[in-house]
């Protein structure tokens, strides 16, 4: 099973920007989906961020303000937050699927089997 760790959280002010990286290692599935999550105080975890089988997809909510990114040398799955929100406060969980064939969308939440133990993001006012 493949082993996440995720790190980059902190407390920032609005407007501002973090970058939070989720390294992979142990068995890493060929062709898999790796996701970013969060889960805001007192509410649901919800899926933010994929990328993986040559597409990456994002939440209606983060558009134009999240990046993801990953660099394969590096087993790191990167996601760039600009223009940082206080309703972005929240735990950011790196996830990944097993593996699966290119045509299968990155965008099944029921898909990411492995997490990591998540990383803090308060954004204040």
């Amino acid at each position: 099973q493949v082993h996440l760790v995720e790190s980059g959280g902190g407390s920032v002010q609005a407007g501002g920007s973090l970058r939070l990286s989720c390294v992979a290692s142990g068995y890493i599935p060929t062709n898999n989906c790796m996701g970013w999550f969060r889960q805001p105080p007192g509410k649901a975890r919800d899926l933010v961020a994929t990328i993986g089988r040559g597409t990456t997809n994002y939440d209606d909510s983060v558009k134009g303000r999240f990046t993801i990114s990953q660099d394969n040398a590096k087993n790191t799955v990167y996601l760039q937050i600009h223009s940082l929100k206080p309703e972005d406060t929240a735990i950011y969980y790196c996830a990944s699927t097993r593996a699966g064939p290119q045509y299968l969308p990155c965008t099944d939440t029921h898909a990411f089997y492995s997490w990591g133990q998540g990383t803090e993001v308060t954004v204040s006012a």
